[in-house]
């Protein structure tokens, strides 16, 4: 169950909305069930995204999926999947409505994506749309729920669209092999990895702009100049040869972009 929750994406995003939650001051309270509630929200997205690709990940041989090892039924995982779905909406309504609304369609944009979004060229929607509203869970979640700034959910988005392009790049070939075509396989490895790259810096630059005047400029020079390493290293192999340096960089990119997001809510 653990691997087939795609432990490592849900482990990220519920750290980042907690850390949010805490840079937002709204209580420890509020903050626990607020990292709870994307967390069983985190968990629903990763089991229904193996219980509905179970097939495809049969017909591809991916022995590294539990459904597909047979360690696991397709039964189970998609039970779970509903009960935890279930569990987060739950959990958001003792938060507030506000919050359970935003939350309701960061998670229906995600259930999207694995049923059917996932196959057409407005894949990465839902990942621009959830990771948008991620930094509004916080704020909304407070005693008197109010919107994040424009900047952190402008950044947000920019960090999903960076997340969905690196993460059909190690799966491209499998997934064209069983009709899988997003805006990633549409576009091919090396224009997805530098829109990727592109999307990155973009959201550091809104970072920058948004948060200044609050955020230590030596915050935003170090993380700048972090993420536009990584991104020339990244856009140089990539046009060379992608690979997964090129993957690995990406994702050292949205990381310090994420941290980014973070450190600036603190400090705002």
């Amino acid at each position: 169950m653990v691997a087939c929750s795609h432990p490592g994406p849900t482990a990220v995003v519920t750290i980042l909305a907690g850390l949010l939650a805490v840079a937002a001051g709204i209580g420890a309270d509020r903050v626990a069930l607020t990292a709870a509630a994307v967390l069983l929200g985190q968990l629903s997205v990763g089991w229904s995204n193996d219980a509905i690709d179970a097939r495809r990940d049969i017909a591809t041989g991916r022995r590294d999926k539990p459904i597909a090892a047979g360690s696991i039924s397709r039964v189970a995982v998609g039970t779970a999947a509903g009960v935890s779905l279930a569990l987060a909406l739950v959990l958001s309504a003792v938060i507030g409505w506000q919050f359970c609304l935003a939350h309701g369609v960061a998670l229906a944009s995600a259930w999207a994506y694995n049923a059917w979004l996932k196959s057409s060229p407005a894949s990465v929607v839902p990942f621009a749309i959830s990771f948008g509203i991620l930094p509004s869970l916080a704020t909304l979640a407070a005693p008197v729920p109010v919107v994040a700034p424009w900047w952190q959910s402008v950044a947000g988005a920019l960090l999903g669209i960076a997340v969905h392009l690196t993460n059909v790049l190690p799966d491209l070939e499998d997934d064209e092999a069983t009709g899988v075509r997003g805006l990633g396989h549409r576009l091919g490895a090396t224009p997805s990895a530098i829109v990727a790259f592109v999307a990155v810096i973009a959201g550091t630059v809104v970072v920058v702009i948004g948060s200044a005047g609050t955020t230590p400029v030596v915050v935003a020079l170090v993380a700048s100049v972090s993420v536009l390493a990584c991104a020339a290293a990244g856009l140089v192999r990539a046009l060379r040869r992608p690979d997964r340096v090129v993957f690995r960089l990406v994702m050292a990119a949205g990381l310090i972009l994420a941290a980014q997001l973070v450190v600036t809510a603190f400090a705002a």
